[in-house]
């Protein structure tokens, strides 16, 4: 079974194929990040007219890759929400023309479906398990009980831990996206230099709140002077990164022991970041609770993994030719 996942939720244009679910036999993604970089963060009218520019162009190039047609195509899945509207749209009414024209199924998929599941392009994880969502949109934990079948344990009640990482960027003047540069400056700074807070929120809660951290950063840039002494920016940004981490292993943790877990699922374009993918590894090995990391590429947004929830929800329940099944961007979840 040939899916063609198309994912344009956001500020990258990507298009793959994927064999039976699991083989991938393509993976094409344009990002935008040297539009927006020059305004420090995405700028919604820019990036839907960017997706109409290349959309066409990124799925012929993913199926070239994978040496198929579009005629060899069985399903075609696209990421219907949550994400900016403009982009969405482009995405979505690509993947139903194609839909009409060729009359293939076309099934839609939630985005964060899309991440939870994108382990399984690279190894088989055993259900249930606790997944932990972070990205430039999304703080979340869930508990995966199966394909389809997500309950959430917490989400940010504010700001999302990436786009609090493009935020302290932006602040220190380091340009768009913030989170590579952040990773990058914090191995030159002291994490101990200052203590940011830690937003613990209610005993036991497992949401999550980074605006005061980010408030708390402003603070610490502002208060250090003209002068250049004091805090440098690496031990700004070692500091923020060390103060995040901290909180999202230990509500990684907290959620695995709750539910009764030893397996967890690091996921989304945070989980890219290499002090947060250690930091859970090592503290989840001391408890007995394996971890798995999609590797970098499948972190980020990518219409491989919208292939790979798309042939699982279709395996389930296929919708008719030319239709579009769950209409609703939240219908997948349990909120």
């Amino acid at each position: 079974m040939l899916t063609l996942g198309i994912e344009t939720s956001c500020d990258e244009t990507a298009a793959a194929v994927l064999e039976d679910g699991v083989k991938l036999r393509s993976n094409v993604i344009a990002s935008q990040h040297d539009i927006h970089s020059k305004y420090g963060g995405i700028v919604p009218e820019l990036a839907g007219r960017s997706h109409v520019d290349k959309i066409h162009f990124i799925i012929q190039e993913a199926l070239e890759q994978a040496a198929v047609k579009l005629d060899d195509i069985d399903l075609i899945a696209v990421t219907q929400g949550p994400g900016l509207v403009g982009s969405l749209l482009v995405g979505l009414n690509a993947a139903k023309g194609l839909a009409f024209a060729t009359g293939k199924p076309l099934i839609g998929i939630n985005h964060l479906e899309g991440h939870l599941l994108a382990i399984f392009l690279q190894e088989p994880v055993e259900f249930p398990f606790v997944g932990l969502i972070v990205s430039g949109g999304h703080t979340d934990l869930y508990r995966v009980n199966g394909f389809g079948d997500y309950h959430v344990l917490g989400r940010s009640r504010d700001d999302a831990a990436g786009e609090s990482f493009d935020k302290v960027a932006k602040m220190l003047g380091w340009g768009y996206p913030g989170g590579p540069i952040v990773e990058k400056r914090a191995r030159e700074g002291d994490p101990n230099a200052h203590n940011f807070p830690r937003a613990w929120l209610e005993k036991g809660s497992l949401d999550f709140s980074f605006s005061g951290l980010k408030t708390a950063v402003r603070t610490a840039i502002a208060r250090r002077g003209d002068n250049g002494k004091g805090l440098s920016d690496a031990d700004i940004a070692a500091g923020f990164q060390s103060a995040v981490v901290e909180v999202l292993v230990a509500k990684a943790l907290s959620a695995c022991e709750q539910e009764g877990l030893d397996r967890i699922v690091l996921t989304g374009g945070v989980a890219a970041n290499g002090a947060l993918r250690q930091a859970l590894q090592e503290a989840s090995a001391e408890r007995g609770i394996r971890c798995f990391v999609p590797k970098p590429i499948l972190c980020t947004d990518n219409a491989a993994m919208i292939a790979c929830a798309g042939t699982f929800r279709y395996r389930n329940a296929p919708p008719p030719a030319g239709q579009l099944l769950a209409l609703d961007a939240h219908a997948n979840f349990t909120v």
